[in-house]
């Protein structure tokens, strides 16, 4: 491979289809097989005495190099992910590992790294993504999907005034942002305003805004949310904890469809869609006297129920990967997963903050833990309490096999019961996931049962 005579070592290296190459002490490129030339788009003859960071162009390259740091430490890295810039300039996923190279006396004499093209795998991942996903809503729960198909419908039609139902928690901004953006106005603000967080007369000027000298200090006029959402969209969360003076106020924008700023002679028209949200049951509270029963009916056009997370559990290892990649992303770490008597810790909690909540876990574990896989040691006290208090008399063990069965469940569903994307995804060969599937008693569909020669050898 380096212009010499070809060796055994030669041949089985060009016969793989992972790229391999080889540096000295110099990090310049002794050697680059076919499917090195094939993945970077950069022949063996142009790659051949060239720095390897020149070459191979990884986003690891300047920070984190894993071949460096596999000679600086004498430690092999495995399946690190990383992306490389191909000689036609697009990125390419890849998954890298390395080793030391020694001559035949032992003496270390570069280092040598093999890098598989991960395309079709990313491709297979967004697909399967792209299933359970709608905006930054995600979820594989069928009561979630029904939900999905309600956003869908309600975003076409752009005028309707929707009400958002659901505990703290649950995403209901995120289900607002979804409808404007899947709507025609998606190219025109969407204006959020927590109605909660304000006083009455405060809350009133952010909304309508005011006028020049309509009160001591306004010196100059100022929009209200209404105006600045223009024809786009805007979100009153936390809609119940308005006052009855400013339900009427709302209610004669939503029938009249115009608004007055403090301290105004004339109505402007009000041209925005009105998303409201609420984490209390509006219909209780019209009962009991506590809201208008006919500002209700306005804002109640469609509604839009948001399950609570311990109603969904099975999207708990879903979300898990999505912060997993989010916070990657963020705060430039490599974790990889979470294990799986993390794993069921998380899966035995109820939940009482909902997804805010599991976002802020796998936050705070990233900060915590200092390797690659979130442990139950990373989770917070009260979790591990909860978790234990819930597996009761149940062996470690046992709620270990517990949680793997269910993410393996989830995973074989996500993918289609196609056991070899489940193994991968999994991390682990098709051989163990199929071992594992006999040993936990995992049931196929009656059309998979069987025993497939290109899906487990």
């Amino acid at each position: 491979m380096s212009g010499g005579a070809t060796t055994p070592t030669d041949a089985i290296l060009e016969s793989i289809c992972d790229g391999v190459f080889t540096v000295d002490k110099q990090w310049r490129i002794t050697s680059f097989n076919r499917a090195a030339e094939q993945i970077t788009g950069t022949s063996r003859e142009q790659a051949l005495g060239q720095p390897c960071s020149e070459v191979f162009r990884c986003n690891l390259c300047e920070t984190a190099c894993p071949l460096r740091q596999t000679l600086r430490d004498n430690r092999p890295t495995v399946n690190r992910d990383a992306y490389i810039i191909n000689a036609a300039g697009e990125q390419v996923p890849i998954s890298i590992s390395t080793a030391v190279l020694r001559d035949g006396a032992g003496n270390i004499i570069g280092g040598a790294e093999t890098f598989r093209d991960l395309s079709e795998v990313e491709a297979l991942r967004r697909q399967i993504s792209g299933r359970h996903r709608l905006g930054d809503l995600v979820s594989r729960s069928p009561a979630m999907h029904a939900v999905f198909e309600l956003i869908t419908a309600v975003a076409a039609s752009s005028d309707t005034t929707v009400l958002i139902q659901g505990e703290t928690g649950t995403g209901k901004e995120l289900a607002a942002r979804a409808i404007h953006n899947l709507s025609s106005r998606a190219t025109a603000p969407f204006v959020a305003v927590n109605c909660g967080a304000l006083p009455d007369n405060l809350l009133e000027s952010e909304l309508f805004g005011y006028k020049k000298g309509a009160f001591t200090g306004a010196e100059r006029d100022k929009p209200g949310r209404f105006e600045l959402a223009g024809t786009g969209s805007i979100f009153l969360d936390e809609i119940g904890e308005i006052s009855p003076a400013l339900q009427v106020r709302l209610l004669r924008v939503l029938q009249e469809r115009t608004f007055e700023p403090l301290g105004a002679t004339t109505s402007q028209p009000c041209h925005a869609r009105v998303i409201a949200a609420t984490n209390r049951d509006l219909q209780q509270m019209v009962d009991e006297g506590r809201f208008r029963r006919d500002l209700f009916y306005r804002i109640q056009v469609v509604q839009i129920d948001l399950p609570p997370l311990r109603r969904r559990s099975e999207d708990i290892p879903l979300l898990c990967e999505h912060f997993i990649t989010h916070f990657n992303k963020v705060l430039r770490r490599d974790i990889r997963a979470i294990t799986p008597a993390a794993m069921g810790c998380l899966m035995t909690y109820r939940w009482p903050g909902n997804i805010r909540e599991l976002e802020n876990i796998i936050e705070r574990a990233f900060v915590i833990c200092p390797g690659n896989y979130i442990d139950v040691e990373h989770l917070p006290p009260h979790l591990r309490r909860c978790a234990q208090a819930a597996v009761g008399t149940t062996t470690i063990d046992t709620a270990r096999h517990q949680s793997e069965r269910e993410l393996i469940i989830a995973t074989l569903k996500r993918t289609g019961y196609n056991r070899s994307a489940c193994a991968r995804e999994l991390g682990i060969h098709k051989t163990t996931l199929y071992r594992k599937i006999k040993a936990l008693g995992i049931e196929l569909p009656a059309s998979d049962g069987r025993r497939r020669s290109d899906d487990i050898s």
